[in-house]
């Protein structure tokens, strides 16, 4: 009867030394409520930078713009230049012929 009794006891401890108690849950439940609140922040933080990098793009495809039209009016003015250019060599030459 004692050995029976020691085997009982001794598989209820053991049954019991695996469970876990109400603050190991609580444990686990706040470490998941920290990780829960730093993916959150996590995302957050993304988002962020994703707009910020969409505005930068934004200023960037601006900036690209602005140069080409820059670009495009230098090379407007460089023809204009070469032709009045042309046209003053040519009034030079008709006057150097008179």
């Amino acid at each position: 009867m004692k050995g029976i009794l020691l085997g009982i006891s001794l598989a209820l401890v053991l049954a019991l030394g695996g469970c876990a108690t109400t603050g190991d849950l609580e444990d686990v439940q706040a470490r998941e409520r920290m990780i829960d609140a730093k993916a959150d922040q996590a995302i957050q933080d993304a988002q962020t930078a994703k707009t910020a990098a969409n505005e930068a793009q934004a200023r960037a495809d601006a900036a690209a713009a602005r140069a080409e039209e820059a670009l495009k009016k230098l090379e407007e003015r460089e023809q204009l230049a070469s032709e009045r250019e042309k046209q003053a060599e040519e009034l030079f030459e008709k006057s150097m012929r008179k």
